[in-house]
């Protein structure tokens, strides 16, 4: 076998060496940044309260921007301690009444409000306008503040919730495509949550979600009525906005703005968290 002369020995090595440190990522790159933590203040609902229902629109497609929201890994109900147990009492009450608490959203990630935004700034998506803003124009969204750049909710104290008449089935899945109807339609034709009629589905971009709007009124308005007083009586504040968002005071975390995933992983563990049982 003949050999290479040693200065083309050098090079055919020297170029090999290129390539081995060009194919190989960094040290740095190859290694996954890890996901930021929920400190130790945030606990799940359901360890608090198992009896409070958890719909969690966000990680489903039905909600205003028609896809699963970027940072909802599970279908879980994440919010500082306090703000947990205090929806704990509130349950208490409401079960002896024969009515269940249900949860649509709590802790939000910052991703998940700046997917939001990146969603309200797109003029073109009005893939879920019939449902959720019928007569709000788009271009309005910002201005009108039903979208912004910060949200509550990446606090942890913040919740938005509604009231179920026991016995409840769960609501039907929502079908991608099928047809909409105005969310401030009325019950009987609107989607069908397993909600008690509160005048208005969940994030209805409409002032007839204002809490006291003077239209609502009867059952209705009875309804959002025990909703609002259950809550304010445990030190939540409403949204004057929205029925259905409470933000308990005085928060855990009241300048900052958390963007831990919404999972199980993200909590610190083990997390054990001591309630009295429900009599």
């Amino acid at each position: 076998m003949s050999r290479l002369p040693a200065a083309l020995r050098a090079l055919a090595l020297t170029a090999a060496a290129l390539i081995a440190v060009t194919a190989a990522p960094p040290a740095a790159t190859a290694r996954a940044k890890p996901e930021p933590k929920a400190p130790k203040e945030f606990v799940a609902l359901r360890d608090v309260d198992p009896t409070i229902r958890e719909e969690m629109r966000y990680i489903t497609r039905h909600n205003f921007v028609g896809e699963p929201i970027d940072g909802y890994r599970q279908p879980l109900c994440i919010l500082t301690a306090p703000a947990a147990k205090a929806l704990h009492t509130a349950q208490r009450a409401l079960l002896r009444r024969g009515y269940s608490l249900k949860v649509y959203d709590c802790y939000r990630p910052q991703r998940a409000v700046d997917q939001f935004v990146d969603w309200a700034k797109d003029l073109d998506d009005r893939a879920m306008k019939e449902e959720f803003y019928p007569q709000v124009d788009k271009s309005r969204l910002f201005a009108d503040g039903y979208i912004a750049e910060k949200s509550g909710h990446s606090r942890g104290s913040t919740v938005d919730l509604t009231i179920v008449k026991l016995p409840a089935r769960p609501t039907r899945p929502y079908v991608p495509g099928e047809p909409l109807v105005p969310c401030y339609a009325p019950q009987k034709e609107r989607f069908p949550d397993n909600s008690v009629d509160m005048g208005t589905g969940f994030d209805c971009f409409d002032t007839l979600s204002h809490s006291m709007d003077p239209r609502i009124k009867g059952k209705q308005r009875a309804n959002r009525l025990l909703l609002k007083n259950t809550l304010e009586s445990r030190g939540f504040v409403n949204l004057p906005e929205e029925w259905w968002h409470f933000t308990h005071k005085p928060e855990v975390f009241p300048d900052t703005y958390f963007d831990f995933p919404v999972s199980r992983r993200s909590l610190p563990a083990p997390h054990q968290v001591l309630v009295r049982p429900i009599m």
